[in-house]
C-alpha cells in the first residue's frame, strides 16, 4: 500500500510539473532559424534597433544583462563592481561569445571578455559603472561603449575600489565608428 501511494504521488506531481511547464496556447512552437542559437538572449532590451534612441535624459534602467564565459573570473568581478554601483545584474554564462558579439554588432576590434546589454545599449568589456550611468543619462545615438581587450587597471581587473587608469573607454555607432568616451 505504501509503495502504491508513493507511485501515485509521483505520478500526480509529475503531471502537475508537466502542466506548469507546458505552453497551453495551442500554438506550435516557432521554428528556430539558422542564425538563432540555443543561448538565452534578452533581445527585448535592444528592441531590435541597432542604435538606442534618445529618451528623456535620465537613467531609466539599472538592469543589465551580462554574457560571459563560464570560467571567467574577471567578468564575475566586473559584475560585482556593477552591483556595488547599484546595477541589477542578470548573468548568463555561455561558450558562444563570438556569436553574442556578432548578434549585438560589436566590432571585432572592440571585443573583450564579456558583453552586456542595458536599456538598448551594448557594453563590451570592463567599462566602469560611472561611464554606463553617464551613457544612460545622456542617451547619445550610439550602439554602445567598449573597453577593448582586458585593461589591467579597469574594474574587474584591478583590486576592488581602485580608480580606473591607463586606458580609454570608446563609444561606437552602428557603422563601427569609434570615439573616446572617457580617458583614464
Amino acid at each position: 500500500m505504501k509503495n502504491l501511494l508513493l507511485i501515485l504521488s509521483f505520478v500526480i506531481v509529475s503531471g502537475l510539473t508537466l502542466v506548469g511547464c507546458s505552453d497551453l496556447s495551442g500554438e506550435p512552437p516557432a521554428a528556430k532559424t539558422d542564425s538563432e542559437s540555443s543561448e538565452p538572449v534578452d533581445r527585448t532590451e535592444l528592441k531590435d534597433q541597432p542604435t538606442a534612441k534618445p529618451k528623456e535624459k535620465t537613467a531609466s534602467s539599472t538592469k543589465i544583462t551580462v554574457y560571459k564565459s563560464p570560467t571567467c573570473g574577471c567578468c564575475t568581478s566586473w559584475e560585482s563592481h556593477l552591483e556595488d554601483n547599484g546595477f541589477v545584474v542578470s548573468s548568463n554564462s555561455t561558450d558562444k561569445m563570438t556569436e553574442i558579439r556578432q548578434r549585438f554588432n560589436v566590432p571585432r576590434s572592440l571585443s573583450s571578455c564579456h558583453t552586456a546589454i542595458i536599456d538598448g545599449y551594448v557594453i563590451e568589456g570592463h567599462v566602469p559603472a560611472a561611464d554606463i550611468k553617464k551613457l544612460l543619462s545622456e542617451r547619445p545615438e550610439l550602439v554602445g561603449l567598449a573597453a577593448p581587450g582586458m585593461p589591467k587597471d579597469s574594474p574587474g581587473m584591478q583590486p576592488k575600489d581602485e580608480e580606473p587608469k591607463g586606458y580609454d573607454v570608446l563609444s561606437f555607432d552602428k557603422n563601427g565608428n569609434t570615439d573616446v568616451f572617457t580617458s583614464y
